[in-house]
């Protein structure tokens, strides 16, 4: 697949977004030293310009396989999953562990993520010269999103690579200045992510250095004219629950014994888009009907506003965005900020022109503090405004740990390195001195895992239909070791058993990369420098 842009047709230079989403990614642009940034229309694939239905329809041509994309898989009404061809839904799954994905993708949701974007990359308009791409990531994420962003990006024809957090996009692309204090509610087609964000600087304030995003471990390259502004995300907390679950719990209300196929989904999101308009009267049933070749009748959808918000409730989604909120306020009040200290809260995605939604979060939060940008398009426009040159302090979402010998118990134990809502970049390195624990022994042997606090509530699957189940044992954490080899240190001097003799630093870059030093403490010398590999 050749994924180079043609050299002799551009004209304008800048920087490229895209916000992938579970039903719409969003495609935008801005230029080197403008302001406007613009949404993009890519022929064939796009409905609106900048929003690419997230959909891919694959058939076979000669034995090989073909692909459409996009708003071409609505122009030929294909979006029904009749023939199990039809790819959608599937952002919610990359990264995730096999067993939880369904068994009925046609193709792994990482390859079908990697198919739109790079079909995408291809219908950038060749006057464009793209020198930087950014993307986004759902902050409640499994750590191998990230690693599956890097590996699609590794062959696109562009030399800077920026990735930044949707929640902190979206708080930049709310458009408030430096100083402002922010809770994001970013309510998606397949996560609700909450972040209390602080946009550092504001008057009286020296601006942050001017540091470029990183991606798999590089620098990004490049300057900005522009105001450089930092974020610290003081607390977060997120769910995998979206928009088009909503779709499936209205399906499931209106017709049990329907399948969950593509088109009715479809035509249960329609009604739940008309549902949100506030001119609606709450009483006021509305309509859609669809038909199907294999019926002879139309499917008819009616409900009005004030059922689809009691069967949100019933569902528990008011109780989940509850918890969320409590779950993001502690953590933004153990980095000194509490919901009085709030500039504005805002809220983005598709799910935000719910207005059952905004009322539970106007309960919590007061409504003058409430404010919505562009629900669809405020992440992308959120991360070019990040991409200029920016040093973002982001928060774990787990933590990590370091194995070690127990000489009281005579067996391994570990040891917790950083926490859940540690701030990262870290400023100073943390250290921890380890003992021998064999006689004359030559190296140390070290193991790192992560350290996961169970969620508070938990999405299962019962026949198809997404249910919040709340998990009873929060207080509990998962190891997960690392699937690296164990990091093997060379002393200068042999150990003896229960005597001090190595001297190692912890640190987090800018990359959320974790970095180890290590001292030979008879010896003083530096044993071993290493990247060891990614937080995220």
């Amino acid at each position: 697949m050749d994924l180079s842009i043609d050299n002799n047709v551009k004209t304008l230079a800048g920087t490229l977004a895209i916000d992938l989403g579970s039903t719409t990614t969003v495609v935008a642009f801005q230029g080197e030293n403008q302001l406007n940034v613009e949404l993009l229309e890519l022929p064939s694939i796009c409905r609106a310009p900048g929003e690419v239905p997230s959909l891919i329809w694959k058939s076979s041509v000669a034995g090989e396989p073909s692909f459409l994309f996009g708003q071409e898989v609505k122009n030929l009404a294909l979006d029904d999953n009749k023939e199990k061809a039809l790819i959608s839904d599937f952002k919610r799954w990359i990264g995730a562990p096999k067993n939880l994905v369904p068994e009925n993708f046609v193709l792994p949701p990482e390859e079908a993520g990697e198919l739109l974007i790079k079909e995408i990359w291809k219908r950038i308009p060749p006057e464009l010269e793209v020198k930087k791409l950014v993307l986004s990531a759902p902050v409640e994420s499994y750590k191998k999103y990230r690693e599956w962003l890097h590996s699609v990006c590794s062959d696109l024809n562009v030399k800077e690579i920026a990735l930044v957090d949707e929640p902190t996009a979206a708080a930049f692309g709310a458009g408030l200045p430096g100083g402002s204090k922010l809770l994001v509610v970013d309510i998606g087609g397949s996560t609700i992510d909450m972040s209390m964000v602080l946009l550092e600087g504001g008057e009286g304030e020296a601006e942050p250095i001017a540091q470029l995003i990183r991606f798999g471990g590089e620098d990004l390259e490049g300057k900005s004219k522009q105001i450089i502004r930092g974020a610290k995300v003081l607390g977060k907390a997120g769910l995998r629950l979206g928009g088009r679950d909503f779709d499936r719990w209205i399906l499931d209300y209106l017709h049990p014994d329907s399948p969950q196929s593509e088109l009715l989904l479809n035509t249960a999101e329609t009604l739940k888009c008309r549902l949100s308009d506030i001119k609606i009267n709450k009483n006021q049933k509305l309509t859609e009907e669809i038909s199907i070749e294999s019926q002879e009748e139309p499917i008819k959808f009616g409900l009005r506003r004030i059922e689809l918000e009691d069967l949100l409730k019933e569902k528990g989604l008011f109780k989940s965005i509850s918890k969320l909120l409590e779950q993001t306020l502690a953590r933004g009040r153990a980095n000194g900020c509490e919901i009085e200290d709030l500039t504005g809260v805002v809220i983005v995605g598709g799910g935000s022109q719910i207005p059952s939604i905004k009322n539970c979060l106007v309960e919590k939060v007061g409504k003058d503090k409430l404010l919505v940008p562009p629900p669809i398009e405020a992440v992308a426009i959120g991360a070019l405004k990040l991409t200029p040159g920016v040093m973002v302090r982001d928060v774990l979402n787990r933590g990590v740990s370091l194995r070690y010998w127990d000489l009281k118990t005579n067996q391994h134990n570990w040891h917790p390195l950083f926490f859940s809502g540690q701030p990262w970049p870290t400023i100073k390195p943390l250290e921890i001195i380890i003992s021998a624990n064999t006689k004359s022994q030559l190296e140390v042997e070290l193991i790192i895992a992560d350290n996961e606090m169970n969620q508070i509530q938990e999405i299962i699957y019962e026949n198809g239909i997404p249910v919040i189940k709340d998990n009873q044992t929060t207080q509990l954490t998962n190891i997960l070791p690392w699937e690296i080899d164990p990091i093997m240190v060379k002393l200068d001097q042999p150990g003896e058993i229960g005597s001090d003799c190595l001297k190692v630093q912890f640190s987090i870059n800018e990359s959320c990369q974790l970095y180890l030093e290590a001292f030979d403490l008879r010896s003083k010398n530096k044993v071993i420098q290493k990247t060891i590999g990614s937080l995220r």
